[in-house]
Order: structure tokens, then sequence, then C-alpha cells
């Protein structure tokens, strides 16, 4: 019965979540079938002999509960910003993120606030602007509001609500800025992203280009300054994901760097998976989505551990709930967040029940875990990825194997490239040379089979529905086998 009361009232708010996402809802009309639906569920618990439906009726309070809760954090305009839309505006902003050097140029994030209200502002700025997070500066430009637009899939991309999950409302391109003081914000910030840029110089001594690209996707999810030619081939192969920080790629290597250390017993392998992940996600400067990720991945390895997929489950609905109701955009308009989700679930449900297919693959180094990981984490995610890209590519699985199980190992050279390089740059080139020769292997197999003429298949039009039907279709065969493990 406890699950029951816990399931009703996690789905319900979500529920209302999802709902207040899509549609403008009248909140009174749900108040009313919240409070008559409260009424029948105390009914059937404390009065009616049939107390199953008690639990349909606890669902519809929390599902007003989900609605009034996005309703209560939605983004607002503010006035003093609409009415000059279109026009050049003089603002003092402080920088709340970190500066991101992307193909065309660079980009960073301004908070301004009056005295109610508090607004992001996405600022791109021409190369060689030498501004940092934590930076208060007096910006001047033209103020904008952002678009949707059509990706190269041909999918449509909603690009305001993307923005505006993180309250980022409007864009000023190229803008003018004067600096005003420096060191602001929060010092453990500054001192990540401090740590973090001084990290990447030390890659970028000891590996050459484009190999230290790679190797700063994988260790921190830097991707931006990935060119456009080098970009879609990561993705024509299905290996975007290891430069991202997702929980599609986070949950993957922490189980790897688990099998790493098998010959240790297991709790100390699962706590050095703990370990590289909080490693990963600080190295990253903690953002957001990195968290979300670290979160899921953590659960997956703390399922695989113990081997209570139940128990964890419970605590994976738990954690997805806390997420969204810290933040409730993050469950239509965070990708990262519906990948770590999708993949997490993977990991824990299908992971186990796949291994008995590969039992031709060695056992040894942890390999045929990798592959029925990898092969799980694939197989399920990928429904999502065509529906949300746009992109099935056909040459993904091979890739991946040939590839992931590379991935700790590069990782590992790459922490020691960069932690020995902060006590002298020297230091850094033997294990930043064994670093290159990994990575040079990794992009030769993205290269070769990117070159495949079928690499990958555009699908712009794959519909909600569809999706849905190939995840009610996992459910039905996971349930239906549930107890063949």
């Amino acid at each position: 019965m406890r699950d029951k009361f816990f399931y009703s009232i996690c789905l319900g708010f979500v529920g209302g979540v999802l709902l207040r996402s899509f549609f403008f809802l009248n909140i009174f009309v749900f108040l009313f079938f919240a409070i008559l639906s409260l009424v029948l569920f105390f009914y059937f618990i404390f009065l009616s002999s049939n107390k199953k439906l008690a639990f349909l009726f606890l669902f519809l309070p929390f599902l007003f509960l989900g609605i009034l809760h996005f309703n209560s954090l939605e983004r607002k305009y503010p006035l003093y910003l609409e009415e000059n839309i279109g026009e050049r505006i003089v603002l003092d902003a402080l920088l709340v993120d970190e500066t991101v050097e992307g193909e065309f140029n660079i980009k960073t994030i301004a908070l301004v606030k009056n005295e109610k209200e508090k607004t992001k502002i996405l600022l791109t700025l021409p190369f060689g602007s030498d501004y940092k997070y934590g930076d208060r500066v007096l910006v001047n430009g033209i103020l904008e509001k952002p678009e949707n637009f059509t990706t190269p899939q041909g999918k449509d991309f909603d690009y305001i609500s993307y923005l505006k999950k993180d309250n980022i409302l409007y864009i000023i391109k190229n803008p003018e800025m004067e600096l005003i003081s420096r060191n602001n914000g929060f010092f453990l910030k500054r001192f990540l992203f401090s740590f973090k840029e001084k990290f990447l110089s030390i890659l970028s001594f000891s590996i050459p280009s484009p190999e230290n690209l790679l190797m700063g996707g994988l260790i921190l999810g830097e991707r931006a300054s990935f060119g456009e030619v080098l970009r879609e081939k990561f993705i024509d192969t299905g290996t975007i994901h290891i430069v991202a920080l997702s929980g599609y790629n986070v949950t993957i290597v922490a189980e790897w760097i688990i099998n790493f250390f098998k010959f240790l017993p297991n709790v100390f392998s699962f706590y050095f998976g703990i370990l590289g992940v909080v490693l990963f996600i600080l190295m990253s400067g903690a953002p957001a989505t990195g968290v979300r990720a670290g979160i899921m991945a953590i659960l997956a390895l703390f399922a695989r551990m113990k081997g209570r997929n139940y128990e964890v489950g419970r605590g994976l609905v738990l954690a997805g709930v806390l997420m969204i109701l810290f933040n409730p955009y993050i469950l239509v308009y965070d990708v990262s967040f519906q990948l770590s989700f999708i993949a997490t679930v993977s990991v824990i449900f299908i992971a186990p029940k796949m291994e008995k297919y590969f039992l031709l693959v060695t056992t040894r180094f942890g390999l045929r875990d990798v592959v029925a990981v990898t092969f799980s984490a694939y197989i399920f995610v990928l429904p999502f990825v065509v529906y949300k890209m746009g992109n099935l590519s056909l040459v993904s699985l091979p890739a991946n194997i040939l590839i992931l199980p590379f991935i700790p190992l590069t990782m590992v050279l790459g922490f020691l490239t960069g932690f020995v390089g902060l006590f002298w740059k020297m230091l850094a080139l033997p294990t930043g040379f064994l670093s290159f020769v990994l990575l040079k292997y990794e992009l030769w197999i993205i290269e070769i089979f990117s070159k495949f003429k079928l690499a990958s298949v555009t699908i712009p039009n794959m519909s909600f529905l569809v999706m849905i039907s190939f995840y009610l279709l996992f459910l039905y065969f996971y349930l239906k086998n549930k107890d063949n493990v």
C-alpha cells in the first residue's frame, strides 16, 4: 500500500507539470476536481471496503499541485525589458556562467535585475573578449528575443523554451562591454571555472589538436569548439554522447570504472565509480545538466552493486520528481535530463537481462558487461534520440562497442595529464602522449564509420505517439519476462 501511495503522488505531480508544460489550464476547474477527488480518496480509505479505488482519487490532487507548482515558477517577461525589444539598451549585469568559445563566437550569460525581478540574457561576444564568471559589466547592445529554428535534420527546435528553462529570456549579439569589477559571484563556482580553464590549457599543451578537443569533451563535456565537420561525424556515428554531460555517457563510463577496478572488493570498485562520477562533474564546473546526469549515474551504480532494481527504481523516480520540483521546465525542455533518466532506466532494468544474450563475449576486463550495458543503452534511448534529434545512426552500435571499452583508460590518462601538469607542464607530456594514442584510435574509428554512405539516416517526422508506442512495447516485454532473468 505504501508503494501505491508513493507512485500515485509522484505520477500525479509529474502529470500536472507535464500537462501545464503544453497547455494553459484553468486552475479553478482543476482545484474543484482536486478537492472532490481528495474527499473521495478519504471516503474509500476509511469508509469503503474497496480501498483500491482510493489511489485513483489520490492522483488528481497531486496533478493539481503539479499544475500549481509550474504556475508559481513560470518565467515572466519583465515589462522594463519588454518595452525595449529591438532597441539599444544599457544594462548593469553580472556574468553568471563561464564564457564558452564556439566555432563562430563566444557565449556567456548575464544576470540583470531590478527591485523585483531577475532575468538572464544570453550574450554573444567576438573572439578575444576577456570576460569571466563573476565579472560585473555594463552591457550596451540591441535587446532581442531568441527565435526557434530548424535543425539540419529537419527537426523544429524550440530554442525559446530551451533557454527559458534556465530563465534566459533575451539575447544581445556583439554588445559593447565595459568592465566594472571582478571576482563577484559564488567563490566556489569561480574556483571551479578557473580550475577548468587551467586544466584545459594543460590538455592543449600536452595533446595535439583535434585529439585534445576530444579529451576536453570526454572529461569536461566540452564540445563547443568542435568544427561543424567533426561534430557531424560524431552525430552520424552515434558517438556524440561521449562528449556531452548526459546520463547516456556518465552512467556507462561510471560502470566501466567499476569494471576497471573489478580486481578489488566490490565495495571499493563501487566507490571508485562514485568518485569517478563526482570528479567528472566537478571538473566540468558542476553545471546543472552535469549534476542531474551525476545523480542518475550514481543511482544506476547503486542498483548494479546491490542488485535491487525495484528499490533503486523508486529512488530513481524520487530523484526525478525532486529535480522537477526544483525546476519544472526540465521535464519537457531539458534533453539532458530526459536522456539521463532514460539511460539510467536502461542500465538498472534492461542491462542485467541482456547479459545472457552475450555469452560468447569474454568476461575478461568486464567486456561482456560493457557490451551488455552499451547495447541496452543504445536500444533503449534510440526511439527518443530519433524522435528528438531526427537522426538514426546505422553504425552507432559497432562504433560504440569499438570505442567505449577504451574510454575509462582514456579518461584516467586525461585526469593524470591535467593533474600532473598543474605542478609542471612538462610532467604532463608522457601521459599526454599515451592519451593521444588512444584518442587517435577513437577518432580513427569515428572517421572510418562516418565514411559509410548509409552511416546515418534522417527521420525528421517521427511522431510522439510512435516514440511512446516503442516504450510501451518495451514495458510490455519487460513485464512479461520480468521473472526470466
